[in-house]
């Protein structure tokens, strides 16, 4: 699998600026075909790629919006917009919440979801008897 995609989403409300924040979700495969060359050299080059290539498809949208690629490798790679973006909604959540520690759960909550993925993803390899 080269990558995984959820599509853009957006905020109802402002985000910053008087403008609702735009994100699309990528998880690319870290050691797929298309990318090992240039992952094999370099942490994350798979990620800073399709951000790369979000930011391009979506530059219609920065006239209305904030646009963030928000890109995770299947090897745990995130590009620098992302680590941005989640620590901004952790400090916006401890604002509210209180809990000092409301960054850290997240990255963890992500993570692990990128986690439970690849597992599922490599499980689906095996030939069932």
């Amino acid at each position: 699998m080269a990558s995984v995609r959820m599509g853009p989403q957006a905020t109802q409300i402002p985000w910053a600026r008087g403008k609702p924040l735009a994100w699309d979700v990528t998880v690319p495969d870290t050691y797929a075909d298309s990318h090992i060359n240039s992952t094999s050299i370099t942490a994350g080059a798979a990620a800073n790629h399709a951000a790369t290539a979000k930011s391009a498809k979506y530059a219609n949208l920065t006239s209305t919006h904030i646009f963030v690629p928000f890109i995770i490798e299947t090897s745990g790679a995130w590009n620098a917009q992302a680590i941005e973006l989640t620590h901004e909604i952790g400090r916006r959540t401890t604002a509210v919440t209180g809990d000092p520690l409301e960054t850290i759960h997240l990255f963890q909550r992500l993570s692990i979801a990128v986690q439970q993925a690849n597992a599922v993803s490599f499980t689906s390899t095996f030939k069932s008897e």
